[in-house]
């Protein structure tokens, strides 16, 4: 956790352990524009969790997508839009404002992208940092996750956001670079501030994917990137020592 598990509301702390959810905190996104109330009100604060991936799942994507990666996303995000809109309901049972930010729901088409950026909320509350291939990368999970967000005006300790010093993580690996079969990525170093168009060509992310994953949600999804993180890879030893079963219950 990037902030002190006694630093939250008790009530919060044991939702997510009951959640069963192994990564959040609380970001301070006063400055961002985010999704407006009924009244027209943007949010000051929001909460960001990670949900993990199956790693053996994700392990067996480096050479491109499968049946089974897709049944596992689609799983994934559905679990967290249901946690999000349980954490909004809980949030606005103690008087407070809340609204969830719907997982991997692309809302502008033109521009390739939501109504906010996850990896925003989940930088800013300490979470990870934004390796080359563009995706959120945590040390106890590497990139094989994905984020849920509820945006609220409730004042919570906020985690310290990343600064650009944490690419160093990355060091000079290009694995994921060298693998985009779309040749999307730019393989620039990112810092907070830096645009999208600086570490990922989404146009032609989107268009490979559609070319030649539409199978798989109609080319949503492709995940080489990820996959071949050695980040990631590190989880899949982890989660494969004897007596450790890889699921989402013990990585």
């Amino acid at each position: 956790m990037p902030t002190s598990f006694h630093s939250f509301p008790r009530w919060l702390t044991s939702w997510m352990k009951a959640q069963k959810i192994p990564l959040w905190g609380v970001a301070d996104i006063r400055g961002f524009s985010t999704p407006a109330d009924a009244t027209g009100q943007g949010y000051p604060f929001a909460i960001s969790f990670a949900i993990p991936m199956n790693p053996d799942i994700m392990a067996s994507i480096q050479d491109g997508p499968n049946q089974a990666y897709a049944d596992e996303y689609a799983k994934v995000n559905d679990h967290i839009n249901e946690l999000a809109k349980k954490l909004t309901a809980e949030i606005k049972s103690r008087g407070f404002r809340a609204q969830p930010l719907a997982a991997s729901k692309r809302t502008d088409m033109e521009n390739i992208k939501g109504d906010f950026p996850h990896k925003t909320a989940a930088t800013r509350a300490g979470l990870g940092w934004i390796g080359r291939h563009c995706q959120l990368v945590t040390r106890e999970f590497g990139p094989w996750i994905r984020l849920g967000t509820v945006f609220t005006d409730m004042a919570i300790p906020c985690g310290q956001p990343v600064k650009r010093d944490s690419c160093g993580r990355c060091g000079r690996c290009t694995r994921c670079v060298d693998a985009c079969p779309a040749g999307a990525l730019t393989g620039n170093a990112w810092y907070p501030g830096l645009p999208r168009e600086d570490l990922l060509d989404a146009r032609a992310c989107d268009n490979w994917k559609i070319e030649h994953y539409f199978k798989y949600l109609k080319g949503h999804t492709c995940g080489i990137c990820s996959a071949v993180c050695p980040h990631g890879l590190k989880v899949l030893k982890k989660s494969s020592t004897p007596g450790k079963k890889a699921t989402r219950e013990n990585i």
